[in-house]
């Protein structure tokens, strides 16, 4: 058998499961959500997250992301539930794991546009649709901050 010229070789995708982590900061009854944009779920209600870094725990991404996207500074946050999605168009799958924070102090404000329109407060009994897939399967459990 001969050997095949790197040039001709048929590369698959790269199919591999991320890990996101997703942050409900609550107040006065409320989760803080942003309308997504730039990105796989653009359109959907989502709370502020992103992906796990090497050696970071889930809290310090919590803590880290929300700084980043609101501005805002989390004292004490909780590790929550985890869901597991696919994002069968974009070809992405994800663990995201979700941290609760009743402790945040400042106001939220836009700090990356490109990635997020705006932020809001929402009951958790009704929020907004359509929900972006983790938050979506993460209600659907029952589970309520």
């Amino acid at each position: 058998m001969s050997p095949v010229e790197p040039e001709t070789m048929e590369r698959a995708p790269e199919r591999r499961t991320r890990v996101g982590v997703g942050v409900l900061i609550c107040r006065g009854g409320h989760v803080l959500l942003g309308l997504r944009r730039g990105s796989h779920g653009a359109g959907t209600w989502a709370p502020p997250g992103g992906h796990l870094e090497f050696g970071e725990s889930a809290e310090s991404c919590a803590r880290r992301e929300a700084a980043e996207e609101t501005g805002l500074r989390l004292g004490a946050v909780e590790r929550g539930p985890y869901t597991v999605d696919t994002f069968a168009a974009e070809g992405k799958h994800y663990v995201t794991l979700f941290a609760v924070s009743r402790d945040a102090s400042g106001e939220p404000r836009v700090l990356e546009p490109e990635k997020c329109e705006r932020w809001e407060w929402h009951a958790w009994e009704t929020l907004p649709e359509p929900l972006f897939a983790p938050l979506a399967s993460l209600r659907a459990t029952g589970f309520a901050p």
